[in-house]
């Protein structure tokens, strides 16, 4: 393993309810150093109406970024059609081939994962994560959602606290957006 390669990410998403919320870790390591705590790995597009997030290195995700607005704007806004038309390109384009990303996109109707094999999925529960914590982060939200009254907010921040307590590469300094719902 190369271990000056940037590692670090942590990105839940969670639909509840007429609520989705998405979060994101800030830390950012390089080898076994911490070298940014406050890494802004989620955003909201198109006026709040679309959330991504990404895991992987910052200057993929940044051209993933890029990619996925325009794949939107191609597509008239639908985020079904830009996530296929994205992942296709991902899959095989010979340049987007070799970044090292994944993201997760959210509206108010669909949660997608996104991944450079060609792969656009749409979990069952609205319950999505990646990253080097994300199977914490999800294992926690899936339980929170079935076994609590929390609203999609507040489901993403427990999770996010859980999975900081268990990978070393997510820490406590999240980031949330959130689509639909009374404010919280």
């Amino acid at each position: 393993m190369d271990k000056s390669r940037m590692r670090g990410t942590t990105i839940c998403c969670v639909r509840k309810n007429s609520k989705v919320a998405i979060a994101g870790d800030g830390q950012v390591t390089l080898g076994d150093a911490v070298v940014k705590h406050g890494a802004r790995k989620i955003r909201s597009i198109r006026d709040g109406s679309i959330l991504t997030g990404f895991a992987g290195s910052t200057a993929d995700a940044m051209n993933l970024f890029e990619r996925f607005e325009a794949k939107l704007d191609e597509h008239g806004g639908s985020l079904l059609r830009a996530a296929v038309a994205l992942a296709k390109d991902w899959r095989t384009d010979k340049y987007l081939r070799q970044l090292e990303a994944m993201m997760i996109v959210a509206d108010a109707e669909h949660t997608l994962l996104i991944s450079g094999n060609g792969d656009v999925l749409e979990p069952d529960d609205g319950i999505a994560a990646i990253g080097s914590g994300g199977n914490y982060a999800k294992a926690a939200a899936t339980a929170l959602a079935r076994h609590s009254e929390l609203d999609a907010e507040d489901i993403v921040r427990e999770a996010m606290k859980i999975a900081a307590d268990i990978c070393i590469y997510t820490n406590d300094q999240i980031r949330i957006e959130t689509i639909g719902g009374p404010a919280s």
